[in-house]
């Protein structure tokens, strides 16, 4: 979404679409002399939603690189956090409880497995 929550219009190129961030933006500020991944991101929050740039990182490189003839490769490509996904706060505990289960599970059949091939002084009563 653009401005105000609308659809940007024809002709503009969305870069980071987490955070609304236009091609003209980046490279109004690579004319204005913001020459990196992190200053821009600092500046206009690309890269900063829940994508964490997974996208719009190596657009910007691109352009940086375009716009200061250098390669991609010879840019940083700045800190970026692991992307975010929500969990459920019940999906958490259930998925404890099951862990839970399954670690009871695997000691009994261990216990069991002892018992059987053990010389009688480890099995399970």
């Amino acid at each position: 979404m653009g401005e105000g929550g609308k659809a940007p219009g024809p002709g503009v190129v969305v870069v980071c679409r987490c955070e609304d961030v236009t091609l003209d933006e980046i490279r109004d500020l690579i004319a204005k002399g913001y020459r990196t991944v992190e200053e821009i991101k600092r500046i206009t929050r690309c890269g900063m939603g829940p994508c964490q740039g997974r996208t719009c990182r190596q657009l910007v490189l691109a352009e940086i690189a375009k716009a200061t003839g250098t390669s991609v490769a010879d840019l940083a490509t700045g800190k970026f956090r692991p992307p975010t996904k929500p969990v459920r706060l019940g999906g958490a505990v259930e998925a404890s409880d099951e862990s839970e289960s399954r670690e009871l599970e695997l000691q009994r059949r261990r216990a069991g497995e002892r018992g059987i091939e053990g010389d009688g002084h480890d099995q399970v009563r």
